[in-house]
């Protein structure tokens, strides 16, 4: 199996040609009082048909420009599959929440309402919530489940690549006790922030989910416990593991997969 995903990945880098349009744009929220970096990646074709989007969000430390840089292959996926993706700026461990009473911190608004709303106004992208759907890696993996589970009329899919699912087992890391308060302290606010206190606020046939990680992850266990306890609540989804760390070398290999994901929902829905 891990050959196949080599070769199936190998013969995808071999056949770039990206032509798709990258746009690094300014988008001001008005929750925050900043503008925030965001990059827009269009495919080439594309004028002035409104086509879906892929918000797609980056990790912990990292930026808006990380998949573009990190993974120049999404141009060419994004000239194949012909739907825009969108990569905003989480700042520094943000985990894309709301801190209540805190302005710096307001990545929920930014992403699910400020952003879509500069997205659709300046793009010809689709307005429905079966032409949206949202994705991320590690700390994003976990923001977009967190903001497709809590915006369900807003998308129609979700993934997270090698995401941190449960923050709980994770107390002194990331940022979060910053964002939360010490957890010890603090467990209903921690539970109500976590993807896995979550999910039975999915609604039946709402959301379609695509969550992978790899097996040398240290997320890899809570992701499987995620797996395990959305097969036990009757949640579909799709679950798919294979070898890789918790690096950029997964990270390429895994979004050709979650791309062809979005692919099926877009142009199925």
């Amino acid at each position: 199996m891990k050959h196949l995903f080599g070769s199936l990945f190998l013969l995808l880098i071999a056949s770039l040609s990206f032509a798709a349009k990258v746009d690094t744009v300014e988008v001001y929220s008005a929750a925050m009082k900043k503008k925030i970096k965001t990059v827009v990646i269009s495919p080439e074709n594309n004028s002035t048909d409104r086509i879906p989007t892929l918000y797609l969000l980056h990790g912990f430390g990292g930026n808006y420009s990380n998949w573009v840089l990190r993974a120049p292959h999404i141009k060419n996926l994004v000239d194949q599959y012909n739907y825009r993706v969108v990569c905003p700026d989480g700042g520094h461990g943000s985990w894309y929440w709301d801190i209540p009473g805190n302005a710096d911190w307001q990545y929920e608004t930014f992403v699910s309402k400020e952003l879509i709303s500069f997205v659709e106004q300046n793009y010809p992208a689709r307005q429905d919530r079966n032409g949206r759907a949202i994705a991320g890696l590690s700390m994003g993996g976990h923001g977009a489940l967190y903001l497709a589970i809590n915006h369900q009329d807003t998308y129609g899919a979700a993934g997270s690549t090698a995401g941190g699912v449960d923050i709980r087992p994770f107390p002194n890391n990331w940022d979060m006790a910053k964002r939360l308060g010490p957890y010890s302290a603090n467990k209903s606010i921690w539970e109500s922030h976590t993807v896995m206190e979550l999910l039975h606020l999915i609604e039946p046939k709402q959301l379609k989910l695509f969550i992978d990680c790899g097996t040398d992850d240290f997320f890899y266990a809570v992701n499987q416990e995620l797996h395990k306890k959305l097969t036990y609540m009757n949640v579909p989804h799709a679950f798919m593991s294979m070898p890789g760390k918790h690096n950029w070398d997964y990270w390429r290999q895994s979004i050709v997969f979650q791309m062809a994901f979005f692919n099926d929902f877009f142009h199925t829905s």
